[in-house]
């Protein structure tokens, strides 16, 4: 089984005071540690396990900075067979879109049964590029996908629904599916590990290796932008309601009240 997985470096932000740009358009990056997307981790080791128990190779495909070569080194010391980066300074502020179409050029050129991605990704909250490369590539697509099974030669999926409810689907292959959080249990990393495969080729595609016009890529080439974002605001009023439930939701429903009259 040969599969293909599509990972995303994001910024960890937690317990940090953000700050935007000028432009309030995006956060400043100085100083922030980047690491692989949570929800593309756990679509790396369920690509891993299913190579280690059917055979093929996993190739991981990634868009982004040179910076991307250090969570791609990650990949390929978690299992990982082939690893690609696509970097160009045109692909900047490509919207999720844009994105699966610049994937879309490496991957129709590539013969896969699964094309695994993460649900969303941590820093925008999008889950539009694992879709849209199914409909780019003309094949069937699930989503939040929390256990895959093989039996009798069919391949059926367990798959996320809202208000805890779960739902199974066979899928023909060639397949994407969006991979949720929870479906395994990542490996560990060490750094001994990572050293290991540090020689290892990191194949690097730019825009005209891909084949894409300037206006075909980045802001010029998405329909969606970013107008502005803005930081919540810092509010010191805290209550710490009464340990008795009764008294608790008392407060709770006479703070309600009060917010609802204020609004």
């Amino acid at each position: 089984m040969n599969i293909v997985v599509c990972v995303k470096r994001v910024p960890d932000t937690a317990g940090l005071d953000i700050e935007l740009t000028e432009d309030s358009c995006r956060i400043k990056e100085e100083g922030l540690v980047f690491d692989i997307n949570e929800w593309d981790r756990y679509a790396v080791e369920e690509a891993v396990r299913l190579k280690e128990k059917s055979g093929g190779t996993v190739t991981v495909i990634s868009l982004g900075p040179e910076g991307v070569t250090d969570t791609l080194r990650k990949c390929l010391a978690m299992g990982c067979d082939e690893v690609i980066r696509l970097t160009d300074a045109d692909f900047e502020r490509s919207d999720a879109v844009t994105m699966a179409r610049i994937l879309y050029r490496v991957i129709k050129n590539i013969k896969f049964d699964l094309l695994l991605t993460g649900a969303q990704a941590g820093d925008d909250g999008c889950g539009q590029v694992g879709p849209a490369l199914a409909r780019l590539l003309g094949v069937p697509n699930a989503a939040l996908v929390t256990a895959i099974e093989i039996a009798d030669g069919a391949y059926r999926v367990h798959r996320e629904l809202e208000s805890g409810l779960e739902e199974v689907v066979e899928v023909k292959l060639p397949a994407v599916l969006t991979i949720q959080t929870g479906i395994n249990e990542p490996r560990y990393v060490s750094i001994r590990t990572v050293m290991k495969v540090v020689d290892k080729e990191i194949k690097v595609l730019d825009r005209e290796a891909l084949g894409m016009r300037p206006d075909e890529v980045g802001e010029a080439g998405s329909r969606t932008r970013v107008g502005m974002l803005s930081l919540p605001p810092v509010t010191k009023d805290i209550e710490i309601l009464p340990a008795d439930p009764a008294a608790a939701a008392t407060r709770l429903m006479e703070i309600v009240d009060n917010e609802a009259k204020q609004a």
